[in-house]
């Protein structure tokens, strides 16, 4: 395993503490933003979307430059804490922890508290990468590290880049999103050929076989695209896969950029 660089932790307050201090699910996102997407805005106020928007990007880059090789886990913010979905995720935190790897997930609850919650628990790196939303997203009390988005696009962007392999649980529309999303950036070659797996063979394997049956049938899509996803229910699986290619074609490394700059306040 690969050298991965120093992380440093905060201390997390209670989850009353966590609602009064990060302003977490007081209502809908603002009003801009779903102003932005309902089409040609004046140009003021579209400059000034533009904006937050980078500052969201620089934001996130700073945050999770220093983070160490990530694995980043989509799944429901629905499941509650005795659902068999959510002991898999905790599960699965747990052991990607343990093999070296970073936790991240959304920040939510759900699957997304499950994995960073196996991950604190042993020890692991625990980030999230969460989005103002008008229900569910609520804090979850596992994380390190956790940054909030107003735009999805950037949120999406932050929980790919940093990532060296994609774990999908059962998830809906969201969960759905970001896999067809990393799935799409490894097809056209935007995105290098990192592990995709999809835990829980009774709730993806519908989709696996739509895949097979219709969208490769059609020609729309080539066999690589679904034999690259692992489709499993065993946790020692899945994170065996993840090691073993990500150590073996990827090497764990993020670059010559890791070093601090103090004059960043890094």
């Amino acid at each position: 395993m690969a050298e991965m660089e120093e992380f440093t932790t905060v201390d997390i307050p209670s989850k009353d503490q966590q609602t009064d201090e990060r302003h977490w699910n007081e209502g809908p996102p603002p009003p801009e933003v779903k102003q932005f997407l309902q089409g040609p805005q004046r140009r003021k106020f579209e400059f000034a979307r533009a904006v937050r928007i980078f500052y969201e990007l620089i934001h996130g880059f700073r945050i999770l430059h220093f983070v160490g090789p990530c694995v980043t886990v989509f799944g429901s913010a629905r499941f509650t804490e005795d659902h068999r979905y959510y002991k898999l995720g905790r599960e699965l935190g747990a052991a990607l922890a343990r093999a070296g790897f970073t936790v991240m997930t959304g920040g939510g609850p759900g699957i997304m508290e499950a994995a960073n919650r196996g991950a604190r628990e042993v020890g692991g790196r625990s980030l999230g990468c969460n989005i103002t939303l008008q229900h569910e997203q609520e804090p979850n009390p596992y994380l390190d590290k956790w940054i909030t988005f107003e735009h999805f696009p950037v949120r999406k962007l932050m929980l790919i880049k940093y990532s060296y392999a994609f774990i999908a649980m059962p998830g809906g529309f969201g969960t759905l999103d970001e896999l067809y999303e990393v799935a799409t950036l490894i097809q056209t070659q935007k995105l290098k050929d990192f592990p995709i797996v999809l835990m829980g063979t009774d709730y993806w394997q519908p989709l696996v076989e739509f895949m097979r049956t219709n969208m490769l049938a059609e020609g729309t899509i080539d066999s690589d695209d679904v034999e690259r996803m692992l489709l499993t229910d065993s946790v020692e699986e899945a994170v065996t896969f993840v090691r073993d290619t990500a150590m073996s074609r990827f090497g764990l490394s993020y670059g010559p950029n890791v070093q601090r700059r103090w004059y960043l306040f890094e």
